[in-house]
């Protein structure tokens, strides 16, 4: 899959046994059977918008590394997935990058458990918004991706997803703002915040 290949690595660590191994085990992680969104689609979409917005990032090393390792662990039963996340990074990085990079790819990776990144953090804002870029894609899309994060959480009832689902809703609408990139802000939040509502309306609706 364009984007998430060995060279697009490379161009981050260089080429050797050990990052051979390391790629091979961030491919295996997002490619688990579980995932019907948060996987390597997700990944190269993901690793795409941060190209994009690169320009705006202070440390665009550390903000693509963060997106390759920012749902490296997902298990819909766990609440502490980014914590898990960030802790492989720092163990799958070992000796691959120096230490503030190491450092930074793991404060990254944990700040998108609330996708609130300080006013002045560019590396944040940028790595956030393309986590968050999903958003806003046309309602079909959308409906696409609230229906791959159904299946993920196929364990719950009913009952028990739009439970958890508004309450994820209502954090994301309740962010100061949902973009902090500009140009991310200007195109985005409009139809993110349409789509953002439109299925917590549908969500409530059906609770009531």
């Amino acid at each position: 899959m364009s984007g998430v290949d060995f060279d697009a690595w490379t161009a981050l660590v260089d080429d050797s046994p050990t990052s051979r191994t390391e790629w091979a085990a961030v491919i295996g992680a997002w490619s688990e059977p579980h995932r019907s969104y948060h996987d390597l689609a997700h990944l190269a979409a993901v690793l795409g918008i941060v190209d994009e917005l690169a320009g705006h990032a202070a440390d665009p090393v550390a903000v693509r590394l963060a997106a390759w390792y920012h749902d490296i662990a997902y298990d819909p039963q766990r609440s502490d997935n980014e914590e898990v996340s960030a802790a492989r990074a720092r163990i799958g990085l070992l000796g691959l990058v120096d230490d503030a990079t190491v450092a930074e790819v793991e404060r990254l990776v944990l700040l998108t458990a609330g996708h609130d990144p300080e006013p002045d953090d560019a590396d944040g804002a940028v790595l956030c918004d393309a986590d968050l870029a999903v958003l806003a894609s046309p309602p079909a899309a959308y409906a696409g991706y609230a229906s791959a994060v159904r299946a993920e959480y196929g364990h719950l009832s009913d009952d028990e997803f739009t439970t958890g689902r508004i309450a994820v809703l209502e954090q994301l609408l309740a962010l100061p703002e949902l973009f902090r990139v500009p140009v991310a802000a200007e195109r985005w939040t409009e139809p993110a915040r349409a789509n953002l509502t439109a299925e917590l309306t549908l969500l409530r609706a059906r609770s009531a």
